[in-house]
C-alpha cells in the first residue's frame, strides 16, 4: 500500500474549526439525530442520551468520550499476507467503484452481469496500485437479489488475495459476509483479532440513520470489523448549499455514527467517511469533480485528524457519461485533494462513471493511470551527491548531450514515470498504430489484462467449505 509523506493540505485556521465545532454541537443536541433500530435506541437510553421515539439528543461530550475508544490506527488483513493493509496515519489503501448498476464497455451502456463482477474484480487483482477490489464493484442484475452478496462475496474471496468490503444491505446479509470470512480467515476469533473486512454504513442524510444500515452496522462492529461512517451529503439535496453546513451536518452524523458503533464494542475500528458533493442548481442532477467537493474533501482530511481517526473521502469522481476528457478532469479534480488531504481509505479510486451509475472499464483503466502517476508525484524526492550526477557534467561537457551518457545508460529504465495510458508519439506514428485516443487505448489495455489473469491460489478445502455455505445459504434464502 502508499505510504502519503508529503505535508498535508489544510485550509481551516483554529477560529474556522471552533465555529464547526459548536455547529455539530448544536445539530446533536438541539435538533438531533434519528436511529430507525431499537437496538441502536436501546444503547443510547441506557447510555444516558435523550431518546424520544426514534429521535436522539445527544450530550456533545458523550459523543466525544465515545469516538475518543475508537483506534486511530488499524490493521485490516487479507489472505495473502501481502496484501494486507494498515489504516490511519501516513497510509493510504485504495479500492475500485462501489455500487453501479449499469456499465459501460466502449459504446455499449447495459446493465451489470455477474460476470462483469467478476471481471472488475480481476482488473483489482491485476493492479498494485489498488489494494481491494471494493465490495459492490457493480450491481449483478442477472443474479437474484435475495442471495446475490454470496456469490459477490465468494468472488471477493476467491478471485482476489486482497482486502474486500462487505455486504450491508441487510443484517442477515453481513451475518453472511461474516461467516464466510470466518471460514477464509480460520474462525471468529481470527477475524475478531485483525479485522478482515470494511464495510460501508451509509447515512440517511440528513440526520437520519436507516434500519437496513443499523442492523449491518451492529452485526459488524459487534464482530470487531472495520465500518466506514459515511453521511451521503449533495448539498442542496441532502444538505444545505453551504460547505460550512454541509461540513457541520457531516460531522453530527458521522460522530453519532461513530458513537454507536463504540457503544456496540468498545474499541472496535472505525473510519470517518466523508461522500460530500453538491447538486446542479439548473437541473437538480448530482456533481462530481467540482471545486465545491474538492474543499469539502480538505476540510475533512483537517476534521478527521483532529477527532483523532482515519478517514474515507475522495475518489475518481466524475459526472461524465463517457470516458472523455471529463471524465479525467473531474477525476483528477477529486483525487488531487485526496492525496493533498492524506486520505487513509479511497472507494471509488477506479472505474466510477456518471455519477456512479456506471462501472467503466476504459475509466477503470484511465483512473489506474492517474493513481500511479500521483503515487509517483507524492513520493519523496531523494537528494543525494549521487542524484546530482556531477560524473555526468563531467563526461558530457559544454554544449553536449546527456542522452548516450553512462549516468543515462544506467537508469534510463526508472529514471522517469512511465506512462500505461498516455501516449507520447509523434503523430505519424500515433496513426500508424490505430489513433485511438485514450479511451480506446484504455480499453485495449483492460482485456489484455483480463486475458493474463491468473486466480491467486487458495486451499481446496477452503474453496470447497465456502462453495458449501454458498450453496446451503441461497437454498435456505429461497434461490
Amino acid at each position: 500500500m502508499f505510504v502519503n509523506k508529503m505535508p498535508r493540505y489544510e485550509i481551516l485556521s483554529q477560529d474556522a474549526m471552533a465555529v464547526l465545532d459548536k455547529g455539530w454541537r448544536r445539530l446533536v443536541s438541539d435538533i438531533g439525530v434519528e436511529f430507525l433500530s431499537d437496538r441502536a435506541l436501546d444503547l443510547f437510553r441506557a447510555a444516558g442520551q435523550t431518546v424520544e421515539g426514534n429521535l436522539v439528543r445527544f450530550d456533545p461530550d458523550f459523543v466525544l468520550e465515545q469516538v475518543a475508544k475508537a483506534p486511530r490506527e488499524f490493521d485490516v488483513q487479507a489472505r495473502n499476507p501481502a496484501n494486507s493493509v494498515h489504516l490511519g496515519g501516513d497510509h493510504m489503501a485504495f479500492g475500485a467503484v462501489y455500487g453501479p448498476p449499469f456499465v459501460r464497455d466502449g459504446e455499449v451502456r447495459r446493465e451489470a452481469t455477474m460476470d462483469d463482477f467478476r471481471r472488475f474484480t480481476k482488473l483489482a487483482q491485476r493492479f498494485p496500485q489498488l489494494d481491494s477490489a471494493g465490495g459492490v464493484v457493480c450491481e449483478p442484475n442477472d443474479t437474484p437479489l435475495d442471495s446475490r452478496h454470496l456469490d459477490m462475496v465468494l468472488a471477493l474471496q476467491t478471485l482476489t488475495d486482497k482486502i474486500y468490503m462487505g455486504n450491508v444491505v441487510s443484517g442477515g446479509n453481513a451475518r453472511d459476509t461474516i461467516a464466510m470470512t470466518e471460514i477464509l480467515f480460520g474462525g471468529r476469533e481470527a477475524i475478531e483479532r485483525t479485522p478482515a473486512t470494511i464495510s460501508l454504513i451509509n447515512c440517511n442524510s440528513p440526520l437520519r440513520w436507516d434500519d437496513r444500515m443499523l442492523d449491518a452496522q451492529l452485526e459488524y462492529s459487534a464482530a470487531n470489523q472495520a465500518v466506514v461512517i459515511t453521511p451521503f451529503l449533495l448539498m442542496g439535496a441532502m444538505s444545505p448549499v453551504s460547505v460550512p453546513a454541509t461540513l457541520v451536518q457531516q460531522m453530527a452524523e458521522a460522530l453519532t455514527g461513530i458513537a454507536l458503533s463504540q457503544l456496540i464494542r468498545p474499541g472496535s475500528p472505525v473510519i470517518f467517511g466523508s461522500f460530500l458533493s453538491n447538486i446542479d442548481m439548473q437541473s437538480g442532477s448530482p456533481c462530481f469533480g467540482t471545486p465545491e467537493s474538492a474543499i469539502g474533501l480538505l476540510c475533512t482530511g483537517q476534521i478527521a485528524r483532529r477527532f483523532g481517526l482515519p478517514f474515507r473521502t475522495g475518489g475518481g469522481l466524475t459526472s461524465s457519461q463517457t470516458a472523455d476528457a471529463q471524465s479525467a478532469y473531474e477525476a483528477m479534480m477529486t483525487m488531487l485533494p485526496t492525496f493533498l488531504a492524506g486520505t487513509n481509505w479511497v472507494m471509488h479510486a477506479a472505474g466510477w462513471l456518471e455519477g456512479g451509475l456506471v462501472a467503466s472499464y476504459e475509466k477503470f483503466v484511465i483512473d489506474i493511470e492517474i493513481l500511479r502517476m500521483l503515487q509517483a508525484e507524492f513520493t519523496p524526492l531523494e537528494i543525494d551527491e549521487a542524484a546530482l550526477a556531477f560524473d555526468a557534467h563531467a563526461e558530457v561537457g559544454h554544449g553536449g548531450h546527456f542522452l548516450g551518457a553512462a549516468h543515462t545508460m544506467e537508469r534510463f529504465r526508472t529514471c522517469f514515470y512511465r506512462p500505461l495510458v498516455s501516449s507520447s508519439a509523434n503523430y505519424e506514428r500515433w496513426l500508424r498504430n490505430g489513433g485511438q485516443d485514450a479511451a480506446a487505448r484504455a480499453g485495449e489495455i483492460a482485456r489484455k489484462q483480463l486475458e493474463d489473469y491468473e486466480q491467486p491460489p487458495l486451499d481446496e478445502a477452503i474453496r470447497a467449505e465456502l462453495d458449501e455455505y454458498v450453496v446451503r445459504r441461497r437454498k435456505e434464502l429461497g434461490d
